[in-house]
């Protein structure tokens, strides 16, 4: 784990960069570590310091992450204006439904190829994968993949202007919840009880479009970091972030343990599973 503050650029220098083309598209992909294969999906502005150590968190675990450069400067620490423009380019991006609910963004297409790619590569039972904020549902949407098997929404923020919608076709969470159910697996998610991107309406609906599958941890504002990056001073201004900005990287923090039960997961769903 690299040793520099959260306010510096990140180099990335231990994952590979690779360029992976998969249905046609071609992504930059930051891949590092050894065992069952777990995608992480920044959150906005992009792949920052903060994403970085977490996925990090995940790779020194016993995994291989793929985290892939979906917006933003790769490692950037985002001044307010530069993430503020991330978000807004987003917004209007043809691969994301940043307004839509009962929909799925078109770039879970290729997260799935990307999942399907993965397991290929590294073997196992299967993979895991976190979406946060923007990319918050993405995981449950990618449970449409076979080889996903270890889901975790993190703050999921889509649809922007529907607190109770839900960024999934219903007929694709239909068939997600048939496969939780016929594989007796869950989905875990986690907010801050005043996010007030990922508000308590949405839980409810996830409640409701799965069933006892969803698993939603709701940790309290107290327990959010206050000293945050631009980005999320200016425009971010309730907890948000579980694992990444908002974390306490302290032992016993709530976050800390949110952390730790989400590599626990992963574990359990990704390594026991081949004995």
């Amino acid at each position: 784990m690299p040793n520099r503050p959260m306010t510096q650029d990140d180099p990335l220098e231990d994952f590979e960069r690779r360029q992976i083309t998969l249905d046609g598209a071609s992504k930059s992909v930051h891949v590092g570590g050894e065992g069952p294969a777990v995608i992480v999906m920044a959150e906005m502005p992009g792949i920052s310091p903060h994403v970085a150590r977490f996925a990090r968190w995940v790779r020194d675990a016993g995994f291989t992450v793929y985290m892939p450069s979906l917006f933003g400067r790769d490692g950037a620490v985002a001044s307010a204006e530069e993430g503020a423009a991330v978000f807004q380019r987003a917004c209007v991006s043809a691969e994301f439904r940043a307004m839509a609910a009962n929909q799925s963004s078109p770039v879970t297409q290729w997260l799935r190829a990307l999942a399907r790619f993965a397991h290929d590569e590294c073997g196992g039972p299967g993979v895991g994968a976190i979406g946060m904020c923007f990319t918050g549902n993405f995981a449950l949407t990618m449970m449409l993949e076979p080889s996903m098997l270890a889901p975790v929404l993190s703050q999921p923020s889509l649809p922007l202007n529907d607190p109770a919608g839900i960024e999934i076709a219903p007929e694709e969470v239909k068939a997600v919840r048939e496969r939780l159910e016929r594989e007796d697996l869950t989905v875990l998610a986690y907010r801050f009880e005043g996010d007030k991107f990922c508000m308590a309406q949405r839980f409810a609906a996830y409640r409701e479009a799965l069933g006892d599958r969803f698993i939603g941890r709701v940790l309290p504002d107290s327990a959010a970091n206050r000293d945050v990056p631009p980005f999320f001073r200016n425009f971010v201004t309730t907890p948000h972030s579980v694992v990444t900005v908002h974390l306490i990287d302290e032992a016993g923090q709530p976050t800390i343990v949110a952390r730790d039960e989400i590599l626990a997961f992963f574990r359990q769903r990704l390594s026991s599973a081949s004995g």
